[in-house]
């Protein structure tokens, strides 16, 4: 029953009132799961177990009750702290759709320099396009579009717009959905319904499902993989 309503509320409710809800149901939410079974890396908080979620096929102990991070989210954190210097240096992040799992975190962060863009996402100071982006060329040291690419009817464009804004030798950290074994990435812009793309791209709000190829399309406007 649960992961019933855990698809119901992921694909009938828009993700902007989602997320203004979220904000609301956390302390409670956190109440109800403490414990010390699961541990969020991103604050260090423990709980009894963690929220299900997923689109279509739900996983158990997914989404962490503190900073709603998923899988997804809780590793690239565990990269960015090891492996990167984003945390120790004087930077400039761009952050597309924030997620709420990094946001108070960057925006807390007194040496990082900190933007936020999206369409319409609630967290998101800069109201724009990715394939328009009111910006300079060669500004930001770091970039974050995290699962947004696979939304975006021409990616091309948004993936040129990411590599005009980076500065030369920045770092740009673009994950998406991938099929490791498709060799080529399947897209069809003339399904339009919820149910098709759903069936199709295996999201109701997807446009592709991307394969291998994906690195030579982030070459073939500019950036190295």
């Amino acid at each position: 029953m649960e992961s019933i309503i855990i698809k119901l509320i992921l694909n009938y409710i828009p993700r902007t009132i989602l997320t203004t809800i979220s904000v609301i149901v956390k302390p409670y939410v956190r109440l109800y799961l403490k414990g010390d079974e699961y541990t969020d890396p991103i604050d260090g908080k423990s709980f009894r177990r963690f929220i299900p979620y997923g689109y279509n096929n739900v996983r158990k102990n997914a989404l962490s009750p503190s900073t709603y991070s998923l899988e997804r989210h809780r590793m690239l954190w565990l990269y960015l702290k090891n492996e990167t210097n984003i945390f120790t240096k004087k930077v400039k992040l761009l952050h597309f759709a924030p997620e709420p799992a990094f946001h108070k975190v960057f925006k807390n962060s007194n040496n990082i320099s900190y933007d936020t863009i999206d369409l319409n996402s609630p967290l998101a100071e800069i109201k724009a396009d990715i394939c328009n982006l009111p910006l300079e060329d060669n500004t930001y040291d770091f970039i974050l579009c995290n699962h947004v690419l696979e939304h975006v009817y021409d990616d091309l464009k948004a993936m040129s717009e990411l590599y005009r804004v980076l500065k030369k030798g920045g770092t740009g950290i673009f994950q998406i959905p991938i099929d490791l074994k498709r060799e080529n990435t399947y897209e069809d812009n003339s399904i339009k319904s919820i149910k098709e793309r759903n069936k199709a791209f295996g999201q109701y709000d997807h446009v592709r499902i991307y394969g291998m190829d994906y690195f030579e399309r982030l070459n073939s406007v500019g950036f190295s993989v």
